[in-house]
């Protein structure tokens, strides 16, 4: 059976199809469009008639998508959200979207609350629920909230009052989309109870990601179990995608850094990733994507939902290049999706990076003809630049002054030279230019949880054990074989600062899909 994975970029739609030895069969890349979904039906098309497969063996379909990120970006396509926050009166002085940007609140907030509850780290009760207070909030916004946001102190220690005033919000409210924030960030109110709140906003766009590419496959005849790329390198299946549709975000880089990983057969390297509009650079330790330690921001808002360890500079390859006063500026504006109509190259009027390299040798050797007025010393000048850049950027990705290999990915990556300071080889695997989709159909399945622990109530080893569970049981709800499930990862980290012996820990379980029908 065949793999198939698309990858949505800023600039192009790229599909790979892998065989059941996970070997490339063949990759197309397409502009992305305006809609994203004629963009994915075309690659889905392209890949599968150039390759002349057979649709009825191809069992998987995975999608890397930036829908999400350009709905929070762009501030459209937002639900409305009610948000619940369950700790009064310990979290009274700190309401619900305190920094948010302004117009990503007047989007988003339909109504939100403080009501009495919470947690105290080792899960002991900080005050009871009230039902009514939840009752009255929720007839208060009947009609006007599209999905609910619930958050609980210390929820992610004990989950308990999120669940119960969930199923209180139901019977208020019928069947809408809420979601909880134990599910989704780790611990530190204020971050967590963002990311919840942003993932209640999208689940109208995650709706709409999952009909457009059950649609997309539908009409090419393809009858494949969907699964969706997340941001710690794995799969999601569609459930698991329409209840965590922020999950999405974020996962182009790192399915170039698994795809990087799977064409190159290093398993801790750097990546960078070329677009058309971006560079991006990852760490590949062990096979998977470094996890940001940081609050990640997205829009504006901080959050702490896993995210991968991901710098982007403006240098792609339709970045544009402009000279004033003998002064050379690279970017970061780019003409994008639309380098084929406006760089020199190709005939349009826009200086662009790609240019640069074709006119030194380096690229589009076919097209030189069209760059051959720009002057050659000018050109080495920009590409000096343009190289230290990228030298800069990996350097601040480097945990140490040892050198390592770098692997290119992307179709702009003809911009990158053959070598970089502070790398040990520059490697251009075979197929690097669809990396990204090759990453999405590679795709494992994990699960992932972060839990406090009192050790005045069981031991490290308990602990340890209950989160190693735990995270073999998410791993299984998104989609994985029971079978195959191994423990990638255990950290825990002692709290000094909270009473009670406390202790943190994260632990992320990965194992095969499960071959339905197939």
């Amino acid at each position: 059976m065949y793999r198939l994975g698309v990858d949505v970029g800023g600039t192009n739609t790229d599909a790979a199809l892998l065989d059941a030895n996970l070997q490339v069969v063949h990759t197309v890349k397409v502009p992305t469009t305006k809609d994203v979904e004629t963009g994915i039906y075309e690659a889905v098309a392209k890949v599968v008639q150039d390759s002349g497969t057979d649709r009825s063996r191809i069992g998987y379909a995975m999608l890397g998508t930036t829908h999400c990120t350009n709905a929070i970006v762009e501030r459209k396509r937002l639900n409305k959200v009610g948000v619940i926050r369950i700790g009064k009166p310990a979290t009274t002085s700190i309401p619900p979207f305190t920094e948010w940007p302004e117009d990503l609140h007047g989007k988003i907030e339909a109504a939100s609350t403080i009501v009495s509850g919470g947690y105290e780290f080792d899960g002991r009760l900080i005050s009871e629920l009230n039902r009514e207070e939840v009752a009255f909030f929720c007839r208060n916004i009947k009609g006007i909230a599209e999905s609910i946001a619930i958050s609980g102190v210390f929820a992610p220690v004990n989950k308990q009052q999120e669940q119960i005033v969930a199923d209180w919000v139901r019977e208020e409210l019928g069947d809408i989309p809420i979601s909880l924030s134990h599910e989704i960030g780790s611990i530190g109110l204020l971050e967590r109870e963002n990311a919840t709140i942003l993932n209640a906003a999208l689940m109208t766009t995650g709706q709409m990601v999952v009909n457009g590419f059950a649609k997309a496959l539908q009409q090419l005849g393809i009858e494949a179990q969907m699964y969706f790329s997340q941001n710690d390198g794995t799969l999601m299946n569609e459930t698991y995608a329409l209840r965590y549709p922020i999950l999405t975000m974020g996962c182009g880089p790192t399915n170039s850094i698994r795809g990087s990983a799977h064409l190159s057969g290093l398993q801790d390297a750097i990546v960078l990733d070329v677009g058309g509009t971006t560079s991006d650079i990852g760490v590949l330790a062990k096979g998977f994507p470094r996890q940001s330690s940081l609050a990640v921001n997205i829009g504006g808002v901080n959050t702490n939902f896993r995210m991968p360890d991901i710098l982007s500079i403006g240098l792609g390859g339709g970045t544009r290049i402009r000279e004033s006063d003998g002064k050379i500026a690279v970017g970061p504006d780019s003409v994008g999706y639309e380098i084929t109509k406006k760089a020199l190259l190709f005939g349009g009027e826009k200086l662009t990076a790609s240019d640069i390299v074709t006119r030194l040798g380096y690229a589009f050797a076919d097209r030189t003809e069209q760059v051959k007025q720009l002057p050659e010393d000018f050109c080495t000048r920009v590409y000096e630049k343009m190289t230290e850049i990228l030298e800069d950027a990996v350097d601040q990705m480097k945990t140490s002054s040892k050198q390592v290999p770098l692997i290119l990915s992307g179709g702009g990556s003809i911009i990158v030279s053959s070598s970089l300071k502070g790398v040990s080889e520059v490697i251009r695997p075979a197929h690097y230019d669809a990396a990204n989709a090759i990453g999405a159909a590679l795709g494992q399945v994990s699960g992932e949880v972060e839990r406090v622990y009192s050790l005045n109530q069981l031991s490290r080893e308990q602990a340890i054990q209950d989160a190693r569970d735990l995270a073999t049981k998410e791993a299984m709800k998104a989609g994985a074989n029971e079978n195959t499930i191994s423990i990638v990862s255990v950290e825990d980290i002692p709290l000094a600062y909270l009473p009670g012996n406390a202790l943190f820990i994260r632990v992320k379980a990965v194992g095969d899909l499960i071959a339905w029908g197939i």
